[in-house]
């Protein structure tokens, strides 16, 4: 009898250590392929994402160069490029007070500077005591990271050139007065932003990732499948940085609307709209979590599942796409307002029927949830809570705990 880890060696079948090691080879060669895939489209998307901001900064930084030179006569006007890059590499929504502690941080940290230049001279400690000085009355004045930042680094600038170079502090401030301004310029002029692309780059994602869970945990529900509901809720849980990137695009999309007068148009239309969507969206996808967390449970102790519960959440997961689809086409949200409406009457029904005690915090949050959408279509949120109290109907105690 031929042993068979031997069998292959005069050229039969190959060892089955050998084939293992191949498919996992294989296996290893596949994963390595695809997730190199993704992190190549992932840097892709990066890339354009961010490539209108790299143009934007070159702009303002040759800008900035040439009116301090050329202008203004600044012999070495390395300040104002800085200072317009500083501005532009602030968060989008931000540049505009972003400029404003720059130019702030810059006076605390000459004024500081030069007083204290006056009555200790220059050195090491000086030095030392000049930045902290700086940074802590920035700190009193303002607060902020980058006025502090500002300040200490002119501080250190002032202290540390003053005896090679007569008169920094003035080309100092307007240099950064010069930086910030051009920044602005470039953005709200030269190279704007559309407001509408910032808003609807930022909120598909968002949107699809909680569309996409609902709808997993709908058929969890429906299938009893544990485990796909658990993987739901840890999707959620992984991308919250989701919405808030959709938080601050509406920052960035108000500030573009105003400071840019080609979009002033969008002032009060989808612009507006999207900047309402952005609280109730994270407050929906934190009521969601909620939700999906009850329907792990409630899967794993067993609790009835009424037919309606399922469709009371895949419906809250349609309400999600067609919001998304609405307000990227600037419609008013009423079909999504319909379909979440018909999502309440489903938990309704669901809890009528007899839920347990995890049923009825999953009935719980679809209106919570819904409340919240429909904050977001430009319902005031007593307005909201009427239209779901009505569409839920009777709260008479479920069918399963009466009489206890």
């Amino acid at each position: 009898m031929v042993d068979a880890g031997r069998q292959g060696s005069d050229g039969g079948t190959p060892p089955r250590n050998d084939r293992s090691a191949r498919t996992g080879l294989a296996a290893r060669l596949t994963g390595l392929r695809e997730r190199s895939v993704v992190e190549l489209r992932d840097r892709g998307r990066r890339v354009r994402a961010i490539g209108g901001l790299a143009v934007q900064a070159g702009l303002a930084a040759a800008l900035s160069w040439l009116v301090a030179h050329e202008l203004l006569h600044v012999s070495q006007p390395v300040f104002a490029p800085i200072s317009a890059v500083s501005t532009l590499a602030a968060s989008v929504g931000q540049r505009l007070r972003r400029t404003i502690e720059l130019i702030f941080g810059v006076t605390v940290g000459v004024l500081i500077g030069d007083l204290l230049l006056l009555v200790i001279g220059t050195g090491w400690w000086q030095l030392a005591l000049i930045v902290v000085l700086a940074i802590l009355v920035a700190l009193f004045l303002v607060g902020s990271a980058a006025v502090m930042i500002q300040a200490g680094a002119t501080a250190v600038l002032i202290v540390a050139l003053s005896p090679s170079v007569n008169d920094l502090e003035i080309p100092r401030f307007v240099d950064a007065l010069i930086g910030g301004a051009v920044a602005l310029l470039v953005t709200a002029v030269l190279l704007p932003l559309n407001p509408l692309r910032v808003l609807n780059r930022a909120a598909r994602p968002a949107l699809d990732l909680l569309a996409t869970q609902l709808d997993a945990t709908a058929s969890a529900l429906r299938e009893g499948d544990v485990a796909r509901a658990r993987a739901a809720l840890t999707a959620l849980r992984e991308n919250t940085d989701q919405v808030n990137a959709l938080i601050e695009a509406t920052r960035g999309a108000r500030e573009a609307s105003t400071l840019s007068p080609v979009n002033w148009h969008h002032r009060h239309g989808p612009v507006s709209r999207y900047a309402r969507v952005a609280e109730p969206i994270d407050r929906a996808m934190r009521n969601s979590g909620t939700l999906i967390r009850r329907a792990v449970t409630l899967i794993e102790d067993g609790e009835p599942v009424p037919e309606s519960m399922p469709r009371a959440v895949a419906d809250l997961a349609e309400t999600v796409r067609l919001l998304k689809r609405q307000f990227a086409a600037g419609d008013e949200p009423l079909r999504a307002r319909e379909v979440a409406l018909r999502a309440v009457r489903a938990a309704g029904d669901a809890y009528r029927a007899g839920v347990g005690f995890s049923g009825a915090v999953v009935v719980a949050q679809v209106r919570t949830t819904v409340s919240d959408l429909m904050v977001g279509t430009g319902l005031t949120q007593e307005a909201a809570n009427r239209l779901v109290r009505r569409a839920f109907g009777e709260l008479r105690p479920p069918a399963a705990t009466r009489g206890r």
